[in-house]
């Protein structure tokens, strides 16, 4: 079937499904429903699919059924750049830097517009280090230290942060749709224009935070808050629970009856938020 044939291509090429939706310009779902055989792509994405893959495109056909992947497809090569030491390295617009990258001292390096989608940092410490627009979708930061970064329009959509301490990092029109921070600490963050749309803060430490703008689908559990203030903006559907809700302050916000009462339930100081008007019932 071709759905597995493309599975089994892209896996060789320690590619996922995000990363070769990108390079086709298509959805990560249109993938999906390739490697399940429920659509197959058109000629032209084939061709461009089989160049990506490094295939002959006869390889999708019922006549190479018993094709061996690792006798056609040349494997990309890997490294390991771990236990590094980068200093003032400029890896600005560097594409598929998804190999192994944990316990290294990355110290006023440039990751300007980089492809990170599917990385795993481990222990890393992330000083002074300029990261506007690089994506990092889809990976997992572990127990690492950073600090004086900037992450200015950033993509994490769907990315796991572990454990990570983050202090003075400006995170402004950064999007984090579904990314999930689990103990982590942040303090002294700009948010400003980032984009909070399922996202999650288990047992997160916040401090010194504002929050602006439409949180939608959020989870704050668990976690403490110290001087964090949710200005002007616009909660929907947002779950919080926390012993230290009171120590919240909501400036000209609007919240959904939902999101009310867990405020309410935690007794978090409503001073500042007001019922958005719900659509009646026809």
């Amino acid at each position: 079937m071709i759905g597995n044939k493309i599975t089994l291509a892209r896996k060789n090429m320690n590619m996922t499904q995000a990363q070769l939706a990108k390079q086709l310009f298509i959805t990560p779902q249109a993938v999906g429903k390739w490697e399940r055989d429920e659509s197959i792509p058109d000629i032209a994405t084939m061709n461009r699919l089989a160049e990506i893959l490094t295939v002959d495109l006869n390889y999708f056909s019922d006549n190479e059924a018993n094709f061996t992947p690792k006798e056609k497809i040349k494997a990309k090569p890997s490294w390991d750049m771990s236990l590094g030491n980068w200093v003032d390295a400029d890896f600005s617009g560097i594409n598929n830097l998804h190999e192994k990258f944990s316990t290294s001292n990355i110290l006023r390096s440039k990751f300007v517009c980089a492809e990170l989608a599917g990385i795993h940092m481990k222990g890393n410490s992330i000083d002074k280090c300029d990261l506007r627009g690089a994506t990092f979708d889809d990976g997992q930061l572990e127990k690492c230290y950073i600090i004086n970064d900037n992450f200015k329009d950033c993509s994490l959509r769907d990315t796991q942060l572990i454990a990570c301490y983050l202090k003075d990092c400006d995170f402004s029109g950064s999007d984090f749709t579904g990314t999930v921070f689990t103990s982590c600490y942040l303090q002294k963050v700009l948010l400003s224009g980032a984009v909070l749309n399922g996202t999650s803060f288990k047992g997160t430490s916040l401090a010194d935070i504002v929050f602006e703008g439409l949180v939608e689908n959020c989870v704050f559990d668990n976690g403490s808050f110290s001087k964090v203030i949710f200005q002007n903006a616009t909660l929907v559907n947002t779950f919080f629970k926390s012993k230290s809700l009171k120590k919240i302050k909501f400036v000209d916000c609007k919240a959904d009856k939902l999101t009310y009462e867990f405020l309410k339930s935690g007794q978090g100081d409503l001073n500042g938020v007001t019922l958005l008007e719900e659509e009646p019932l026809i």
